[in-house]
């Protein structure tokens, strides 16, 4: 039998209070749904995973649309069972069905593994856990020989059947030919006027169907969210295993608990992070680099040993080895810096090239430039690459000097070994190995000046 993959992701959300359908909110700058939907692709099932949407469905398929899923549309929410009866049509005859839920972002797949790999072909196997605060879930009844024999929703549970511990977390292993035979039994006759799919168990329990349990070792992985804040509670709870996990792999955390990751990262062996990083997006750091506090890398690559300083924003660019960024640098998209480049406090620079051993390290902006190896940029340097209507290019070739509180007007070649002088306003190329100055006035004092003085009104 093939496994096809089912996720209910119709809900609307009701406790979230958001304008936002539920799975749309993020965790580690994923979606709810995202975290399932790629989990289900790694556990490489031949038919693509179907997706069950509802409330605001076309902004979740359109979010969602680099995903090879099949998108099925439940149009009134009635209940779990209801939502699996719309994929029914879908399904293989053959089939064994893994019905997961698009709010549940920590399901491992271990656990899913675990359940497809231990579940009999002919069984139905579901998972639960054991919570010490069961608080909202369904919980599993067992018979006297520890065997499952159904489970019971807390709002129509009975005072005993709520002090269970044991819960039920909603995943479920189905062959298909049991899903036909069970779901058009399931009645809504409980407090929600829902069709629950839970209820399959005690069909199956009274058809003598094996009931496989497979109980979760690590029980924040099943759990739901419904709330802003267990939305929050979440977001540490994966942080923390990301934190986790560099470390295992040799990355030094100054504090764990002081780390947001939001994407996909590569960090390799022997990097240094201080605390308040946050990484978004794709982002590769390599060996030995060091990570000041409060820095945010955004689809960026780093090489070796590359030192970012605190308070910088590093976005869209390649770093090559032994670079030294910051303090307080920003770096802009499509920016790409060779080895040993330096960018010092407060400079900016956008969709630029910086090659090997050039330094900018004061108060500059760089933007649409193409600079040399081994050239000095002065404090308050800028290049000025906008006209009002277009963006012009600034070439800088190599070992060029260029003084202070200079303004390089685009478009302009500064030719090898120019030096330009402090305060000037350079519109021209320049020829190479020459100095370059554009002020021409003396030094002078006016006489007799006196500074204005602020008027004070009443």
């Amino acid at each position: 039998m093939t496994i096809q993959i089912v996720i209910l992701a119709a809900g609307s959300g009701t406790r979230m209070h958001s304008a936002m359908p539920k799975v749309m909110h993020h965790i580690g700058g994923k979606t709810l749904l995202e975290h399932v939907i790629q989990k289900s692709l790694s556990l490489a099932t031949l038919p693509p995973p179907i997706v069950i949407h509802g409330h605001q469905g076309k902004s979740v398929q359109d979010y969602h649309a680099a995903y090879s899923v099949q998108w099925i549309e439940q149009k009134e929410q009635l209940g779990t069972a209801h939502a699996l009866l719309q994929a029914l049509p879908a399904i293989r005859a053959a089939d064994r069905v893994l019905v997961l839920y698009g709010d549940m972002p920590l399901i491992t797949l271990k656990t899913l593994n675990q359940l497809i790999q231990t579940t009999n072909d002919h069984a139905i196997g579901i998972v639960t856990a054991n919570l010490s605060c069961p608080t909202h879930y369904g919980r599993i009844k067992r018979d006297s020989k520890n065997h499952i024999i159904g489970i019971v929703e807390e709002k129509d549970a009975t005072e005993s059947e709520q002090a269970i511990t044991e819960i039920n977390a909603g995943i479920y292993l189905i062959p298909c030919e049991l899903l036909k035979k069970y779901l058009s039994c399931i009645q809504n006759n409980n407090q929600q006027g829902e069709y629950y799919l839970p209820d399959i168990i005690g069909f199956a329990t009274k058809d003598h169907i094996e009931i496989h349990a497979v109980i979760s070792e690590k029980t924040d992985e099943v759990l739901g969210i419904n709330t802003r804040n267990q939305l929050a509670h979440l977001e540490r709870l994966y942080q923390r295993e990301q934190a986790d996990k560099l470390m295992a792999q040799g990355v030094t955390l100054f504090d764990p608990n002081r780390l947001d990751i939001r994407g996909d990262i590569q960090i390799a062996p022997d990097v240094t992070i201080d605390v308040n990083v946050i990484l978004e997006g794709r982002v590769v750091i390599g060996q030995n680099s060091i990570i000041g506090p409060h820095v945010i890398l955004r689809n960026t690559t780093l090489a070796d040993h590359v030192h970012v300083r605190a308070h910088s924003i590093i976005d869209g660019a390649n770093v090559a080895c032994g670079c030294i960024i910051g303090p307080f640098a920003r770096i802009r998209p499509e920016t790409t810096l060779k080895d040993n480049v330096h960018i010092g406090n407060f400079v900016e620079v956008k969709q630029s090239t910086i090659e090997a051993s050039s330094k900018i390290n004061h108060l500059s902006y760089i933007g649409d430039c193409e600079m040399g190896q081994r050239v000095n940029v002065g404090a308050g340097t800028i290049t000025c690459n906008y006209d009002g209507a277009n963006k012009h290019k600034t070439i800088i070739e190599n070992d060029v000097h260029i003084g202070s509180d200079t303004q390089l007007v685009a478009p302009l070649i500064v030719k090898e070994g120019t030096t330009i002088g402090a305060g000037s306003t350079v519109t021209h190329s320049t020829p190479p190995n020459e100095l370059t100055i554009t002020h021409v006035l003396k030094q002078r004092t006016v006489p007799s000046w006196k500074r204005p003085k602020r008027i004070t009104r009443n």
